[in-house]
């Protein structure tokens, strides 16, 4: 039987989610989890890899098992996992559901603050005047484009860099903090913290408008801004169609 199992997790002490030979992940943690649990060899697909550091408010993934489990499973998971890592739901799906490939969109959040602050391990503190406003106007040209080889993390394994970005905004959240969301039916390695930080170019004046859409359209990530720090980074939502649910 197939199962979707919702999570979230602080990502500061993994090496992002996918297994690696030389660093701890989430996806281990929770396979070795599963397996000692449910006393069979697990092994979990997630909807996405987020990379060393990068928070998830909601991840999915799915896993097969001989046994029915019910929420039971979850309590127990929550006992035995460490303190960064919950679990939420646990609930059964059709066979051919797939974390990764059924998923229909994905949602992250990057959070900048203007000021220091006691949370800053989940923002990225930004001191210079940013003008949100043009941020937004660069963001809403995104929309504009499918190929977003600028913003991908090189020498990556993917068949294509395009993706269809629905959502893109900055909002304040706080007299000091701003939370800016971006939708796509999927992202490539690094893409959000790439578009944040060229994002952050065009707030202070050092980008134009027109000079943003020039980045997208060399498809060269040189040209791009920064990469931004992977600690204000979460993935937020991951969206399927409902027939895939048992």
């Amino acid at each position: 039987m197939r199962y979707f199992i919702y999570l979230s997790y602080d990502g500061a002490r993994y090496h992002g989610w996918q297994i690696q030979p030389n660093g701890i992940s989430v996806q281990e943690v929770l396979s070795k989890a599963l397996s000692t649990l449910l006393r069979e060899q697990i092994e979990v697909t997630g909807a996405g890899r987020t990379d060393a550091g990068v928070n998830a408010s909601l991840m999915v993934a799915h896993f097969d098992t001989t046994q029915e489990v019910d929420d039971n499973l979850a309590y127990k998971l929550n006992k035995f996992l460490p303190y960064d890592i919950a679990i939420h739901k646990i609930i059964p799906v059709k066979a051919d559901a797939h974390a990764r490939f059924s998923a229909t969109s994905r949602t992250y959040h990057y959070y900048v603050i203007t000021e220091k602050s006691p949370f800053e391990p989940y923002a990225y503190r930004f001191p210079l005047p940013l003008n949100f406003d043009l941020m937004n106007e660069a963001a809403a040209t995104l929309f504009d484009y499918i190929d977003f080889t600028s913003f991908s993390k090189l020498h990556t394994d993917v068949k294509t860099n395009n993706c269809r970005i629905t959502h893109a905004e900055w909002r304040q959240v706080s007299p000091i903090k701003w939370q800016f969301t971006i939708t796509a039916d999927r992202f490539l390695r690094n893409m959000v913290r790439a578009i944040v930080g060229t994002l952050l170019d065009v707030g202070r004046g050092v980008l134009t408008i027109e000079q943003f859409r020039e980045i997208i359209e060399k498809k060269d990530r040189c040209s791009a801004g920064t990469s931004v720090p992977g600690n204000a980074l979460f993935l937020a939502d991951v969206t399927y169609p409902e027939d895939i649910f048992e």
